[in-house]
């Protein structure tokens, strides 16, 4: 999966891993299950490496 260089949204998370809706990626900060987000001001970003660590770790756990 090629990520983009830019800050991801949560609505890029749920277009890249086909989520049903922001409800669980917001769901998964909650929970602390998710890939690490950081907030710009209202605006909850996540950086492309923290998405593709998180991703290879639900790999090697699986």
């Amino acid at each position: 999966m090629r990520l983009p260089e830019q800050y991801l949204t949560p609505e890029d998370l749920v277009s890249l891993f086909r989520l049903p809706s922001v409800d669980t990626v917001y769901q998964w900060r909650r929970k602390g299950t998710g890939p690490t987000g950081f907030r710009v001001g209202r605006h909850l970003r996540f950086d492309p490496d923290d998405v593709r660590v998180w991703v290879e770790s639900l790999r090697q756990a699986a």
